[in-house]
């Protein structure tokens, strides 16, 4: 019988688990046996994974030909003007290739977000905003690369919902089991409202 679980990678673990230099990776965190991470997040990216046993259920998550969305918030440098939001709806180019169109939106406040180990840098005379992108596709370090492309350099970056799996109140370093329910919704109703908020906790 397969399994999947629903974790929240916190900030500076690898999305693996295990690393030749003996830096904090999966393993720390998840003694599942078996289940293997569906899509990568960077080291220095936050927020939701999923890992599972059932091979199917990693390519449907994977695999760009389904459009899965997977939405994540993105603090960037500079309030971006709706010209720079307009550039990453339409699609920015990658070295040499157009991202898909993505649903991005200015958050008007600052979600309410559990700190980081390592804050990142700030600099007083440079304001910072919050985005909401939504993408339908994985490319590596995607969301970090538009927003740079733009002329907004993203400082922090927590993925959010992949599908109908959603970060929700999971703090960081914890996992859950997928509900059958949520299951069944990531492989047949793919398409998801964003979410409005997360976490409280600092």
């Amino acid at each position: 019988m397969s399994r999947t679980i629903v974790f929240h990678k916190p900030y500076d673990v690898l999305p693996c688990f295990k690393d030749p230099d003996g830096r904090p990776t999966l393993a720390d965190y998840i003694t599942v046996p078996g289940v293997y991470a569906a899509g990568r997040l960077d080291r220095d990216s936050e927020g939701l994974m999923i890992l599972t046993s059932d091979g199917a259920l990693v390519h449907r998550i994977t695999d760009p030909q389904h459009k899965l969305p997977k939405v994540y918030w993105a603090q960037v440098e500079r309030v971006p003007a709706e010209g720079a939001l307009n550039q990453l709806r339409r699609g920015v180019m990658l070295r040499g290739i157009r991202t898909r169109p993505a649903h991005v939106r200015l958050l008007r406040q600052e979600p309410l977000l559990w700190e980081r180990p390592v804050p990142i840098r700030v600099r007083r005379s440079v304001p910072t905003a919050w985005l909401e992108v939504v993408i339908h596709e994985g490319k590596n370090r995607q969301v970090r690369r538009m927003t740079a492309a733009v002329g907004h350099p993203t400082l922090r970056l927590i993925r959010v919902a992949i599908g109908a799996i959603r970060l929700d109140n999971l703090q960081p370093g914890q996992w859950r089991d997928a509900s059958s329910a949520e299951l069944w919704t990531l492989c047949h109703q793919p398409r998801l409202e964003a979410p409005a908020h997360a976490s409280k906790r600092r």
